[in-house]
């Protein structure tokens, strides 16, 4: 049977409705994050090849997504609640908040570099309108939130000397990202074992949190000489 026949069958079509719903719906998510992931590239990946590895046809994906960017970002929220367990499930069982910081964010550069396109659509793809709303408030309940507990647990226990945890979350959270960014961007420098220089990268930047600046250093903002 040829692969139009099989579009329009009706086995394709009983496949189509056995799927309705929140089921349909998860599969074709499910099927989108792995055409991406073999893909590299969202432009790569069409509504209509989404709909083959599904087993449906082209309309029915519309029923569920209004345009490919709507799937996309669908896609997107649901990578982002897995890189949220993937954070949790490494800082399991982890009391010292300092120790934990370094499992999420070891965490989530990992999970970036398993899941590059995945991980660019979500912050280095800016999504129009409500999409990048959606995105950027599945972040901030998630990944970032981990971040901001721990840099608040560290302020309050007094082993980080700044007393701003919302501007420490961000420093971190900027140091992950660009560890990961670069780590995706450009696999091939000569780094050595990439994640002991994720670790190595992370935790001086931690650290540098509980050190008093050296005397005569300038704050910041302040000029770039002496």
């Amino acid at each position: 049977m040829s692969e139009r026949q099989r579009a329009t069958s009706g086995v394709r079509r009983r496949r189509s409705a056995r799927g309705a719903g929140d089921q349909l719906r998860a599969e074709i998510i499910t099927a989108t994050k792995e055409l991406l992931a073999r893909a590299g590239r969202a432009e790569d990946v069409s509504v209509r090849a989404v709909a083959d590895a599904v087993g449906v046809t082209t309309p029915s994906i519309y029923l569920h997504f209004a345009d490919k960017d709507a799937l996309m970002t669908a896609v997107v929220l649901d990578v982002l609640r897995e890189l949220d367990e993937a954070m949790l499930a490494a800082a399991e069982g982890i009391e010292d908040p300092l120790w934990r910081l370094r499992a999420y964010a070891l965490a989530y550069i990992e999970f970036a570099i398993a899941h590059p396109e995945h991980y660019r659509l979500a912050t280095m793809d800016p999504r129009p309108g409500h999409s990048k709303k959606e995105i950027d408030e599945m972040l901030a309940q998630a990944a970032f939130q981990h971040l901001f507990e721990t840099a608040s647990a560290l302020v309050e226990n007094g082993t980080f000397r700044d007393d701003d945890p919302l501007s420490l979350a961000f420093e971190l959270w900027t140091t992950a990202h660009g560890i990961a960014a670069l780590l995706i961007a450009k696999p091939d420098l000569p780094l050595g074992d990439r994640r002991l220089f994720a670790d190595r990268t992370l935790c001086r930047a931690a650290l540098g949190h509980t050190l008093a600046p050296p005397e005569g250093w300038p704050t910041p903002g302040g000029p770039l000489r002496p």
